[in-house]
Parts: structure tokens; C-alpha cells; sequence
């Protein structure tokens, strides 16, 4: 198959999803076109054959204010896919790449695009809910030739907020085993702790709904009875407020800021314990990620998370804002290597059946050719 993708080049979970699974899609043997404003994070810097990148180049005009990105990426997405024969154009997120892509489709007439819609969250929960773009997010959902959400509860969600008339099936983000995977040797643990200490770890992209200063008040009690670290790594807007509250809360000099890194699975690969308690995730790929790098979880119980974590297996689960529960957590895990260990297998057992990367190559492939052979 001819298969276009498009999503946020940047960090995100979204991002990360259709990166992974052009890679996966390729290597199983289909044509991938990226079509975006510029080559997706974890795309960058290797060759993947059978992947393509088409960019997205928003040209600014004396008339609008603001640069038209939405119509060049319509535009764009027209002429890839007729210039590249598509069979299928699967994009990530509602708005605004659905509505690009119904326009690319309705350019394309009387030859039909089928287009696949992946909802991943803020698009539904957020932006989706805004009320200038609330039609809008409901029309790319009944436009498109199929949808998806990557949890159940995201599924719930759409179908509670939206009512829509178009199926919304459900498609469980994954985890490359082979590439997530605990590091004993060589591993970067000297460059961020010494022997013996236990290595806490955090990885977003700083937003608020991330709860980062969360994690700098977890690993802050923590500390006062466990020897150890926390690395954090990513970027975003409550980057200054954390390092200036573990600085109030004198643990600063335990705390490693990392910023954004390109190899995340090697970092991943030498944590121990992984603090995760954000206010509202739709699925939660970084949890399933360290899941697959046997640390166990602390997260919030709170929209898909528990679909990934499984609380008292594969971590431990506590209410938003909870920090002295997850503090509590965090010391019994931070005392107990043979808990860590356990929980640890249990989460690489969980992530190597339930979120493979086989399973959502079968049931992408699939929905594929659903929407291709209705659209013959």
C-alpha cells in the first residue's frame, strides 16, 4: 500500500505515533509519505527505506495576518497523493489535519482519497471542546472515512462529548520492545548518579497538564529516606517553575535537567522508578515506554493510563495531586530492589502482549483496506 501520514512533527505523543508506525508500516514492506511542516522528531537523523517527506511549506500572503497553514497543507496533500498514487491518507489529530485532509479528498474528485482519522486526546478533550472549533472538530469525525482513539477511555470520550454518528474504533498506541529495554552495559547511570543510588526518571514536554512540579514534590519527599536521583528529561513552559522549586525544596543538587534528547530509549533503559503523575492523559506512551524498560509506574489513575499501568503489577496508581500517596510509593519502590524487579517484569511482560507493535500494524493494515475497498 501507498500509505500518506500526517502529524505534529514535534514532541508528543501523537508525533511519536505516527512516527513509530510509518517506521513499522515501512518495514513491513508499504510506501510511507510523511506529509508535514518538517521531518517528525523521531524520524530525524537516520535513513528508513520505503519512508518519504513531503514539506509542508506555508508561504505568508499580504492579505492574512496570519500564515494559511491549514490550505497549504490541503493543497500539499493533494498533490502527494495524486502525485504518489495514495491509497490511503491516515492523519493524526482532528483539527486541523482531518479538515485538511476532507479538503485534499474533495479536490481529488471524482477519484476517491479514503482518509483515517487517529484521535489522541487534546483534539477531543481540549481543542475539540473549544466552542469556535466544536462543529469543525465534529465534521473532520464525520468526514472521515474511519476513526480511531487510542484508548477506550478516549473512545468513551468522543462518543460522550461529540455523539457522532461514525464509528470510532479503538486502536491501543504500542511500544517498540527491541528498542525500549532495560541497559545494564553499557548504560549512562554514571553520568547522572553514583553507585547505588536509585534512579528516579520523568520524560514530557513540561506542559502544565504534566504536573512537572508534581514530580520535583514525589521525589523531594522521596529523597529524605532514599538515596537518589531524578532525571528529568524534555522541555516546555514549567521547566523554570520545577528547577526553582526543587531548589526551594533543597534537592536541587539531585535533580538532573536532561532538556530534550534525540535517544530517549537508551536514557529510559537505565532509570529505575519512573514518576508520571499527570493530570489527564488519553493513553500514556511514556509510562508504556518505561513500562517496556522494566520500570515500574507512578502515575495518576486518570483517563487511559489505567488501560496501560495496572496498579500493584506493573506500578502504582494514585489520585491527581496525590502527591504524599505517591510519595509513599515512591519510597517503598526506592527501598525494595526485588519489588522494583518484580514490578519491572511484570510491566516488560505487559508491554511485549498487550501493546506490540504487531497487534497495531494488523489492525491499521486492516482498517486500510476496509476504507480502500469502500472506496472503490
Amino acid at each position: 500500500m501507498k500509505i500518506g501520514i500526517t502529524c505534529h512533527p514535534t514532541l508528543g505523543g501523537s508525533g511519536v505515533l505516527a512516527s513509530e508506525l510509518g517506521k513499522f508500516l515501512a518495514q513491513r514492506g508499504h510506501s510511507v509519505h510523511f506529509i508535514t511542516l518538517g521531518v517528525p522528531y523521531r524520524l530525524r537523523g537516520e535513513f528508513h527505506e520505503n519512508i518519504f517527506f513531503h514539506t509542508v511549506d506555508p508561504q505568508p500572503y499580504p492579505v492574512f495576518e496570519h500564515t494559511p497553514y491549514n490550505m497549504a497543507l490541503a493543497a500539499k496533500m493533494r498533490e502527494v497523493a495524486a502525485a504518489e498514487s495514495l491509497d490511503v491518507l491516515h492523519v493524526h489529530y482532528a483539527v486541523p489535519h482531518a479538515i485538511s485532509a476532507y479538503l485534499a479528498a474533495q479536490m481529488l474528485l471524482p477519484r476517491k482519497l479514503p482518509v483515517v482519522t487517529t484521535l489522541h486526546g487534546t483534539d477531543i478533550t481540549l481543542v475539540g471542546q473549544e466552542k469556535s472549533f466544536f462543529e469543525l472538530t465534529r465534521f473532520g469525525i464525520e468526514q472521515s472515512s474511519a476513526v480511531t482513539a487510542v484508548s477506550d477511555y478516549l473512545k468513551r470520550k468522543t462518543e460522550e462529548v461529540f455523539n457522532p454518528q461514525k464509528k470510532i474504533r479503538r486502536i491501543y498506541n504500542f511500544a517498540d520492545s527491541a528498542l525500549f529495554h532495560r541497559r545494564r552495559d553499557p548504560c549512562h547511570r554514571p553520568s547522572f548518579s553514583t553507585p547505588g543510588q536509585v534512579v528516579y526518571m520523568h520524560l514530557s514536554n513540561f506542559r502544565p497538564v504534566k504536573r512537572v512540579e508534581d514530580v520535583i514534590r514525589i521525589f523531594a519527599k522521596a529523597a529524605q529516606t532514599v538515596d537518589a536521583v531524578l532525571v528529568m528529561i524534555g522541555e516546555g513552559p514549567t521547566q523554570r517553575p520545577a528547577r526553582d522549586l526543587a531548589a526551594q525544596l533543597g534537592v536541587a543538587n539531585r535533580v538532573r535537567f536532561l532538556g530534550n534528547q534525540q535517544d530517549v530509549p537508551s536514557l529510559m533503559g537505565c532509570g529505575d522508578i519512573f514518576l508520571f503523575p499527570s493530570e489527564l492523559e488519553s493513553f500514556g506512551l511514556a509510562p508504556l515506554e518505561a513500562m517496556a524498560c522494566e520500570m515500574p509506574v507512578i502515575a495518576s489513575d486518570s483517563g487511559g493510563v489505567p488501560e496501560v499501568v495496572v496498579h500493584g503489577e506493573s506500578g502504582y496508581l494514585a489520585p491527581v495531586g496525590d502527591v504524599d500517596r505517591m510519595a509513599e510509593y515512591a519510597i517503598e519502590l526506592g527501598r525494595s530492589p526485588e519489588l522494583r524487579a518484580k514490578m519491572g517484569t511484570a510491566g516488560r511482560k505487559r508491554a511485549e502482549t498487550v501493546f506490540t507493535p504487531e497487534i497495531a500494524m494488523e489492525q491499521y493494515e486492516a482498517l486500510y483496506k476496509e476504507v480502500m475497498n469502500a472506496a472503490k
